[in-house]
């Protein structure tokens, strides 16, 4: 019978002479393992490798090419889609996958885009991987007419049909345009234009009886000393008190307005609303907000008008957010890459001239009648008014807390 164990340890003992000569990774491993593992790996036949590194490819190559078949049919190509959405009930915009309970737009999105097979499965779990990107972060609670978002998707047959046939009635695709393989839509932003509807009892005197906000009606008058302090916001600022935690040497406040005004009101579910236009290169978190804010608690008689030049000031002043329920965003601007790219015969222009009767009509049935509706049970405006007299315009933000507490106090007794 052949013995093996004594060819072993002679092949041991030889190994280890070639070790004194320099080869000491091999004789290490060779002495770490048993000798029957040492003889399995020696008469391991080299074809047995090929076969072992060959199923791993393969199953690289599978789980790589999972969707081989739509892409060779449906090659990914990067697009923009215009979205329309009424934000109520979501928390905001952007997908936060560590965070699933916080409902957000981008996650029924991405969950239509899936289901529609617009992009696989995996993609939805990193949107890297589809080079999405949104043009605006909208904010808990905000809606959107004219949100645009691009990735890179497949383009199948019938696809905002597809895609919408998977979202709920409130978000809702309205169009869809190639673009250049670059092509970032926050990046490629020149300006954005919101729109911020509420009722007109806002611009009401400071001792008015909000129990009879129904029957106010706004005077002319008032109307144009709005649109006064409105008009003060164009131009380029340092919007730091509008924001948090943006310090007044931060570059980065500095915003540029280029339009802000309100509209006549009109009257609806016996309420009188209006809707306030503004345009600006890019805005921070609450900017808009704040801006209406401020100027409501000047309309009011809370804060003189003096203090809308010294919240662009160094010094931290103490501005009040207006309520986000009617704030929508309502068109976002591309006019450089329009001017560069958007005559060259390849690529379409980025508007949505043919897209206006369906957004008008999208924000007809879903946006103005959430927003008066929710106005009109809630009363989110006058709720928000009681607590512009805890604000001390006057003071700094750090003289502010005490007597904020103070106020709070008295309001309560």
């Amino acid at each position: 019978m052949f013995k093996i164990r004594p060819l072993l340890s002679a092949l041991v003992n030889h190994i280890q002479l070639i070790d004194r000569n320099g080869c000491k990774f091999l004789c290490t491993m060779m002495s770490e393992e048993s000798p029957d593992q040492q003889a399995a790996k020696l008469l391991k036949r080299p074809n047995e490798e090929n076969e072992e590194s060959a199923e791993r490819a393969a199953k690289r190559v599978k789980a790589e090419g999972e969707h081989t078949e739509d892409d060779k049919k449906y090659p990914k190509k990067k697009v923009v889609l215009l979205l329309a959405y009424s934000g109520k009930g979501y928390y905001g915009m952007q997908r936060n996958p560590k965070n699933s309970q916080f409902r957000t737009i981008e996650d029924d999105l991405v969950t239509a885009l899936v289901k529609s097979g617009c992009i696989p499965e995996n993609h939805g779990d990193d949107m890297k991987k589809m080079s999405f990107q949104r043009c605006a972060r909208t904010d808990k609670g905000v809606s959107a007419a004219g949100q645009v978002v691009s990735l890179k998707l497949r383009l199948i047959e019938d696809i905002i049909e597809k895609i919408n046939e998977h979202l709920p009635p409130q978000i809702k695709v309205l169009g869809l345009k190639r673009v250049t393989q670059g092509f970032n839509s926050k990046n490629n932003c020149d300006a954005r234009t919101y729109c911020y509807m509420l009722p007109t009892v806002a611009f009401s005197p400071k001792d008015y009886d909000t129990e009879k906000a129904a029957a106010f009606r706004l005077e002319p008058e008032t109307l144009q000393k709005a649109n006064r302090l409105f008009t003060l916001y164009k131009g380029t600022h340092n919007f730091h008190n509008f924001t948090s935690q943006k310090a007044p040497t931060d570059p980065s406040a500095r915003r540029y307005i280029t339009e802000m005004s309100c509209g006549e009101p009109f009257v609806r579910n016996s309420y009188e609303f209006a809707v306030i236009t503004v345009r600006g290169q890019s805005f921070m978190l609450h900017q808009i907000r704040k801006m209406i804010g401020l100027v409501i608690a000047v309309i009011k008689g809370y804060a003189k008008e003096q203090v809308m030049e010294r919240s662009w000031g160094q010094e931290k002043v103490d501005v009040p957010k207006a309520p986000g329920l009617g704030l929508v965003l309502e068109r976002v601007h591309f006019d450089r890459y329009n001017k560069r790219f958007g005559g060259d015969g390849l690529h379409e222009r980025l508007e949505w001239d043919r897209e206006e009767e369906a957004i008008k009509a999208f924000k007809e049935a879903h946006i103005y009648p959430t927003i008066i509706e929710t106005e009109c049970e809630e009363g989110s405006m006058v709720s928000w008014m009681a607590t512009l007299p805890i604000h001390d315009f006057e003071a700094t933000v750090s003289e502010t807390q005490d007597s904020k507490d103070q106020k709070q106090v008295r309001l309560n007794s």
